[in-house]
Order: C-alpha cells, then structure tokens, then sequence
C-alpha cells in the first residue's frame, strides 16, 4: 500500500476509470489508421513515400495535429482540431454579442452555447473534409489507380459524411473520457495523438545517425536542449503568484463567520497551453485551404509557398497569435472584474489597497504576468522551427521535440496525475508525490 503506483489499482473507481479512458484511446488510435472509403491505399504510401524525400511542410504540420492520421486518409484525419477552432469562434462571439454572454450566464445556457457549438463543428467540419476531396482529386493526378470509386462526385459526398461523422465521434470520445475515465479528454486525444508518433520518430533520428545524415554531437545538444525545455516547462506551469485577501468577520442568518485570511493564486501562466493551441488552429485552416487548391490557384501557390510553417511570416503570425490568445483567454477565465466583485461582496479585501481599487490592481497584476507568459509560450513554440534550420532536423522529429508537442505534452501529464492523486487522496491512499504539491493544467 506504500507504493502509490500499487494504490492507483488498488481503487476500484481509480482503476476503472483508468481501463476506461485507455479503452477509448485504442478505438482513437485504431481510427486513426482505418482510411476513409474510395482510397486505394497502397497508392496512397506510395505518394507519401516518394514525397518523404522532398518534405512538405504544411502536409507535416496537419498530419502533426491530427496525430498521423492525415497522411492515412483515416476517418480521423481532421482529428478534433474543427471542435477546438469552434470553441475559439464560440468564445470570440460570445464577448461580442452581449445577448450570447447573457445566455452563458443564465441556468441551463451552457447547454444551449454547447449544441451551437456542435452544430458549428459540423458546419468547419464539412469545409475542411471538401478541402480534402479536392487534394485527394490533386493526387490522383500524380499517381495511377488512386480512388477505387470511379465516379468522383460520389466520392466527394461519402468522404464528407465519414470525415465529419468521424471528427464529431472523437468529440464524443472527449466527452466520456471527461465524464467517466481520467483527465480532459480532447486533451488526452491531442496528447495520445503526439505520444504514438514518439517511436517512429526516434527510429527515424537512429537510422539517420547509422546513415551518417546527422551529427552525434547535433543530436546529443538537442536531446539535452529538449530536457532542459521541459524542466523549464514544468517550472513555469507550476509557477504561482499569490495575492493575499483578509476576510472580515460577517454574520450569517444566527452564525457568525470569523476573519480568515487566505490568497488568490494567479498562474504565472494562467492561460497554460490553450494560446498555442488557438493559434495553431487558427494557422491550420488557411494552410489546409492552401494546401488543396494551391496547384490550381496561381495566387494560393505563392501563398502556400510564403506561408510555409518554416517561413518567417507563419512564425511571425505564430507569435502575435500566442501574445493575443494569452491575453484573450486570461480576461476572459480570469476576469478581474468578476474577481474583484466576489471579493468585495463577501467582506473582504487586499493589504494595502483601496476596496474600489482592487479591480484596478488585479489587472495591473495579471497584466505584468501575461506578457512573459505569453512570450515564454512563443519562444517554447519556435523551438522546432530553429532545430529544423540550425541542426536539418526532419520535421517529424522537430515537431516532437518542442513547440506545441511539449507544452501538450507538459500540461495533460500534470493536470491527469492532479486528478489521480486527488482520488488517491479521498481513498486515503499516499499521493503520486510526497508532498502531493502537483497542480494540474487543464487544456
């Protein structure tokens, strides 16, 4: 019973709950290789093969975020980036229509701004698997016998309804595992995605290094860069700073309340990873569109090719994208106004400032923490661009090794082992750490 890692089977929930959400994974990563009808897949590797030697980046990129099953033409190809893209849309619309934040607010408005939600899902979900009927019809004009359907129409409106139906079953597949397994599901989806590309890639990175393609020494800077990156990574996530709040003493209904003194904590990162992964969404559907039509388009060609994920402007953009999202989603989780409200009404206050000035000082706060926050997440997320540049990484090992890939990584390892501990802790079983000091980061 002293060995934690005993306990976590020990308890029966615990344990369930652990089969469950590993169950829900193997049917994610069994559809990640199932491909779609109407695809002839030998053809298909071939493509792939012979496109290895070239590289395409934007192809690397969306078969990053949709763990492997892009190059597949699997049923899960979009992944669950069309479900993430409209929670950013939904959180945009929300902050500009007032009657949409009234909604939010109100008992039983969540359902509803969830269902349109879905329902905008569906709607991303059909451009971007049209988007893939017209880069598939782009293949097949390099490669023989690539579709077995012959009529192409028909095979259009198949992959539509297989691509959505698949995206918004992962979806559901997010909702159980937050429901009844461990941790946030779509996080874990994203995470199971990178975690089943790790093997190949190091597989990858030893035959180039037996081939003589890379320098041992090279290999062995980034390797230790990459232990260093997520030391940093988990230090910063853990990073706190605590604002401390006095209570008065209040009477309530026949009982009196006595004073307490207690803290807010602000992350030092309070947004976590999410900055990131909008921006990366946001990044992926143009390049997607750029992707399909570029070769018909001569205009969307030159794009394609300024737009590339190894080029200055997509890095630039990259960046102020994180800076914006960082700042978006902290005021709108932590919103200082709503903080300052709760304070005031419950009889309390900050050391040393005016009860009518907290809000003004809670902002000052978050703002002094957003911005190194925000810049610490784009120079995390430029990691695989400079290891692709300096050292001629491929981009299947660079993605892996920082940016978005560590951070997701990082922050689902922590916020599931919090959870983990905490039902270790209400079994009355020892914690995972021992201090139990782990502070979870959900995406």
């Amino acid at each position: 019973m002293a060995n934690p890692l005993v306990g976590i089977f020990r308890v029966k929930e615990l344990r369930e709950r652990i089969f469950y959400t590993v169950l829900l994974l193997l049917v994610f990563r069994l559809g990640a290789v199932l491909p779609i009808p109407g695809i002839n897949v030998q053809a298909l590797n071939n493509f792939f093969r012979s496109q290895q030697d070239s590289g395409n980046a934007i192809v690397d990129y969306l078969n990053f975020f949709a763990g492997g099953a892009f190059s597949n033409f699997s049923v899960f190809m979009l992944g669950i980036m069309p479900y993430i893209s409209m929670s950013i849309i939904m959180q945009l619309l929300i902050i500009v229509f007032p009657s949409l934040k009234k909604l939010s607010q109100e008992e039983g408005g969540r359902k509803k701004i969830q269902s349109y939600q879905r329902m905008g899902t569906v709607a991303v979900c059909i451009v971007q698997s049209f988007a893939i009927t017209q880069y598939a019809r782009a293949i097949a004009r390099e490669v023989d016998n690539f579709f077995t359907i012959p009529n192409f129409w028909f095979f259009t409106v198949l992959t539509i309804l297989t691509v959505t139906t698949g995206t918004m079953f992962l979806m559901w597949l997010g909702e159980q595992i937050t429901k009844r397994g461990i941790g946030n599901g779509v996080s874990l989806l994203i995470f199971a995605g990178i975690v089943a590309r790790l093997p190949q890639a190091v597989y990858e990175l030893g035959q180039q290094v037996v081939r003589g393609e890379q320098n041992v020494v090279f290999v062995t800077v980034v390797v230790l860069m990459f232990a260093a990156v997520i030391a940093l990574v988990v230090f910063e996530q853990q990073g706190q700073r605590k604002i401390s709040v006095h209570y008065a003493k209040r009477i309530v209904g026949r009982r009196m309340y006595g004073s307490q003194n207690t803290y807010i904590p602000f992350k030092i990162n309070p947004s976590g990873v999410i900055p990131v992964i909008f921006a990366s969404s946001i990044l992926t559907f143009p390049l997607q569109l750029v992707e399909t039509f570029g070769s018909n388009i001569p205009w969307l060609g030159a794009v394609s090719r300024v737009l590339t994920p190894r080029g200055p402007l997509y890095n630039i953009l990259y960046v102020v994208l994180i800076i914006f999202f960082a700042y978006f989603y902290t005021q709108v989780s932590l919103n200082p106004v709503e903080i300052a409200k709760n304070i005031r009404e419950n009889g309390g206050s900050i050391p040393g400032i005016r009860t009518e000035r907290i809000e003004e000082y809670l902002t000052k706060i978050l703002n002094r923490i957003i911005l190194p926050g925000s810049l610490y997440l784009a120079l995390i997320a430029v990691i695989p661009t400079v290891i692709q540049i300096l050292f001629k990484f491929p981009s299947s090992i660079s993605y892996l090794m920082g940016g978005t890939s560590l951070l997701i990584l990082v922050g689902v390892d922590l916020d599931t082992m919090s959870q983990v501990e905490s039902l270790l802790k209400m079994h009355h079983h020892d914690g995972l750490t021992k201090r139990g000091r782990l502070k979870g980061r959900n995406l």
